[in-house]
């Protein structure tokens, strides 16, 4: 399934209404007091899971972002379950850090405990659940893509729910930087965590071939990220992509680390992501999805580095777009 990223929790099946009880179970409510299912009684409903660090979610906001302000007032609720898959989104300063700088304004029920997402027997990110003014699940999508049809479900279900006024018209959506669609035809290099529990395509070898991967300097290939050890590390991977993103962070908060990013040998020029210059230096000071390379046309097989000049940061996924 293109565009999604599937959890490997375990399921413990739905919760008979769909899942709109399991709301009373979120760990709190960052943007809204608690929403309760008797509270959304005759409101169209569009559940939202999303972890900030996730890229297909992150592609796929400036949509719903739209739609939440283009149908507010006409009667649809909007609610991002945010369920973490790092342990560091469970931090709560973290996601208020992230909804601000991601201007999202709609209510969120902070699923830590992954409560809401069991009781919707929900398997990834993003996922979106279209629920009628009775409470009832009328469809759902899983990844990027589908908008218009996920619009026009919206404007049959408040339609249905006895809206009026309602423009037939789609929301015309621009995404920017690292919320930009990805290039589709030229991505062959897919997500690939960096921990030892998960990671494909680590070597032990200089010579990589696409979709491989390796350190060089003192690291510890944690189960759950790469971890640097000394200073002047660095991870390199072979891939094909418009876009490379790390998931990446400090060890300790509060601190730092400088970063400098590479393409094939050379400073990325023009080919530098949001997140570092064209010289390619860059900090890591949050736990966070880094844009480290956006290239132009044309787009073929090249080779990635990152050297970190300080020690102290964890890396636990690739992601490329």
């Amino acid at each position: 399934m293109p565009g999604v990223t599937k959890s490997l929790v375990r399921q413990i099946g739905a919760a008979p209404d769909g899942g709109l009880s399991a709301l009373r179970h979120a760990t709190t409510w960052l943007n809204s007091p608690r929403l309760t299912p008797e509270g959304l009684r005759g409101k169209v409903v569009l559940v939202d899971f999303w972890t900030y660090t996730c890229i297909n979610w992150l592609r796929q906001l400036p949509y719903v972002r739209a739609w939440a302000e283009k149908y507010r007032d006409q009667g649809l609720v909007v609610i991002g379950v945010h369920t973490p898959e790092f342990s560091f989104e469970s931090d709560l300063g973290n996601v208020r850090r992230a909804i601000t700088t991601m201007r999202v304004d709609y209510p969120i029920a902070v699923d830590n405990e992954y409560a809401i997402w069991q009781g919707f027997d929900n398997h990834y990110w993003p996922a979106l659940y279209f629920i009628d003014a009775e409470g009832v699940i009328r469809h759902q999508q899983f990844g990027e893509g589908g908008y218009e049809e996920a619009e026009r479900t919206i404007q049959r279900l408040l339609a249905k729910a006895g809206s009026h006024g309602l423009a037939d018209d789609l929301v015309s959506v621009d995404g920017q930087g690292i919320e930009a669609p990805a290039d589709w035809d030229n991505l062959r290099s897919q997500e690939n965590y960096l921990g030892a529990d998960r990671t494909e395509g680590f070597v032990r070898s200089k010579a990589l071939r696409l979709n491989q991967w390796t350190v060089v300097g003192n690291w510890t290939l944690a189960g759950h990220a790469a971890v640097l050890r000394e200073p002047n590390g660095r991870i390199v991977s072979r891939f094909h992509a418009r876009d490379v993103h790390l998931v990446m962070g400090p060890v300790a908060r509060g601190t730092s680390v400088r970063c400098r990013v590479s393409i094939d040998g050379q400073a990325p020029g023009v080919a530098h992501g949001t997140d570092v210059d064209e010289h390619g230096n860059g900090t890591v000071a949050e736990q966070r999805l880094y844009q480290l390379i956006r290239q132009p046309l044309p787009i073929v097989d090249r080779q990635f580095e990152i050297e970190f000049l300080d020690t102290g940061v964890e890396a636990f996924a690739f992601t490329f777009g």
